[in-house]
């Protein structure tokens, strides 16, 4: 393998890498639209921790007992 053919490789393994990681993002992106829109999780809510984060904040969501007991478990 030449030196220009080793040079080609990588540009192309770099581009298809982007690709993928573009493809990834938007996905991503999509997902939390989607859930934030089904209302499954209020995204707000979590942006709003980053100006009311005190100790005395109530959270944002209820603990069940089952989780806390599995968690421990573990």
């Amino acid at each position: 393998m030449s030196y220009q053919e080793i040079v080609d490789l990588q540009g192309y393994t770099k581009i298809i890498l982007m690709f993928i990681a573009v493809v990834v993002f938007y996905f991503c992106a999509y997902s939390i639209y989607k859930r934030d829109k089904k209302g499954e999780r209020k995204y707000e809510e979590y942006s709003n921790l980053v100006h009311d984060d005190s100790i005395d904040s109530k959270p944002l969501e209820e603990r069940n007992n089952n989780s806390d007991k599995k968690e421990k478990n573990i």
